[in-house]
């Protein structure tokens, strides 16, 4: 026997299609932070060198940006790198940036009154110093570097402040005992295969596109900077504590590495802003930010290393209000 359903009228499916239509968009507006329009308007974000990390990152995150906070305009600016982007906050040029926690406590240190208006976002994820030279080169340790051709980076990048103090480190002074060459990710690579160079330091995620490129292209290797020299950067002083002893795993650049993990040393990236900028703004950044780890994380493989859970830890500088409001949000 055939089951029979009561028919439905016309007007009361009506009815039930609105209630339905209603409670969907009541959904939707308790899923919108604070149930709010999202924020508009213009900032800028500045990034690094083209062919870095964080010049990825950043052009990842607009997009990001934009299906979130479709109103609002995100321009990016190209940097030397860190210290080139705390600066920039600092003075009002750039509104948020990625650095690296060494070069945000070393502005704090020279400039204790323009440093107290930073303020942190998230810890993203770590910068690896990558040591790179020819894979048939004589270079086995940063101390056979002397007398050599060596790229240590952009005048205001994080890579030039790290790279000098790890020579430093190595008893080898940056300005006598080496040639310095200023050159970044963008030339460093191509300078080391047509031998314009003999060494160059680069700090940034793991792995790198201008190194993948220079691996499709030229065999080099790394050159380890172990846990010694990490011991004598600890003694040079406060800023130092920001570096860790680690190594780039061996799958970072698995054609490179050939199953071998590299020593050397890690410091922690911060997204930063000022204490003056929109908190309501910088909330929805946030939370952008995080939700969107995997999405950026498919492109940039350093962004799946983003957790709502050490987010938080952006020492040396103090949580922006509207970071603090999102993180709080989340709070089990």
């Amino acid at each position: 026997m055939s089951k029979v359903f009561p028919r439905i009228s016309r007007p009361r499916a009506l009815r039930s299609a609105a209630v339905g239509i209603v409670a969907l968009g009541l959904l939707l507006w308790w899923l919108l932070p604070l149930g709010e329009k999202p924020p508009s308007g213009t900032i800028v974000f500045s990034t690094g060198t083209p062919r870095g990390v964080y010049q990825e990152y950043g052009e990842r995150l607009r997009t990001e940006l934009g299906r979130d906070m479709p109103g609002l305009e995100v321009k990016l600016l190209n940097s030397a790198g860190s210290q080139e982007n705390v600066q920039r906050v600092a003075s009002g040029e750039a509104d948020f940036t990625i650095a690296a926690a060494d070069a945000v406590e070393t502005y704090e240190l020279r400039h204790p009154g323009d440093g107290a208006r930073l303020r942190g976002v998230a810890r993203l994820y770590d910068d690896y110093v990558q040591l790179v030279v020819p894979r048939d080169s004589k270079v086995r340790s940063v101390a056979d570097l002397r007398h050599k051709r060596v790229a240590i980076g952009l005048p205001d990048s994080g890579v030039r402040l790290i790279a000098n103090r790890v020579l430093r480190a190595a008893g080898i002074d940056p300005r006598k005992d080496i040639t310095p060459l200023a050159d970044g990710i963008d030339t460093g690579p191509d300078r080391l295969r047509r031998g314009s160079i003999d060494a160059f330091f680069w700090s940034g995620g793991l792995p790198t596109k201008g190194l993948v490129e220079l691996a499709a292209k030229s065999a080099f290797r790394f050159v380890p900077i172990d846990g010694g020299l990490v011991t004598k950067l600890h003694a040079g002083g406060e800023v130092a504590r920001y570096y860790r002893a680690t190594s780039i795993p061996e799958s970072a650049y698995s054609a490179v590495q050939r199953g071998s993990a590299v020593p050397t040393i890690a410091v922690s990236n911060l997204l930063m802003t000022r204490k003056d900028m929109d908190p309501r703004l910088t909330e929805w950044l946030t939370r952008t930010v995080i939700k969107s780890r995997d999405g950026i994380g498919a492109h940039v493989h350093s962004a799946q290393l983003v957790d709502v859970r050490t987010a938080i830890y952006t020492d040396p500088l103090p949580l922006q209000e509207g970071a603090r409001r999102y993180y709080r949000s989340v709070k089990p």
